[in-house]
């Protein structure tokens, strides 16, 4: 995992760049944050940790303070200058009983209520670069097969 600084050290040395050198820039290295708990001791671990959630295109599992749990997408975050102004949005994964006509929730989770955090759910955006495709796709080329149509794969 890349820290702050290192990532700062990268957003320095790109700014430096040209525009033709930055057309041919390495991506941002993706890090795998399945199944993940980091710890959550000081403010800047939980706010970094919340940042890496909201990147994350998985469910995470919040445990509150409190002791319950909640799974969901983590799909907003709203920092504010303290723990108390700060919040999470998160739509909570329907349980699998639940009709699929059923109204959509969404949930409002002050970072001050988190008590624990876990990257609980399959990241579905893990290894679907464009390189990955046009991988699979020269190996099926490779292959000796015609008419190459590469689906995405079924989430579940």
């Amino acid at each position: 995992m890349a820290t702050t600084q290192q990532e700062h050290l990268k957003i320095e040395q790109l700014q430096h760049a040209t525009p033709d050198e930055l057309e041919v820039a390495a991506g941002r290295e993706r890090e795998n944050l399945e199944g993940w708990i980091p710890a959550l001791a000081t403010e800047a671990e939980i706010r970094e940790a919340l940042e890496k959630a909201f990147d994350y295109r998985g469910d995470v599992t919040i445990t509150r303070k409190d002791g319950t749990t909640v799974e969901g997408y983590l799909y907003d975050r709203r920092s504010g200058r303290t723990l108390d102004d700060s919040v999470v949005r998160l739509m909570p994964t329907p349980p699998k009983s639940s009709p699929a006509n059923t109204a959509l929730v969404r949930l409002n989770i002050p970072y001050s209520d988190i008590a624990a955090l876990k990257f609980s759910g399959r990241d579905t955006a893990a290894g679907k670069s464009f390189e990955a495709w046009v991988k699979k796709y020269w190996e099926k080329k490779a292959a000796g097969e015609t008419n190459i149509q590469i689906a995405p794969e079924k989430l579940d």
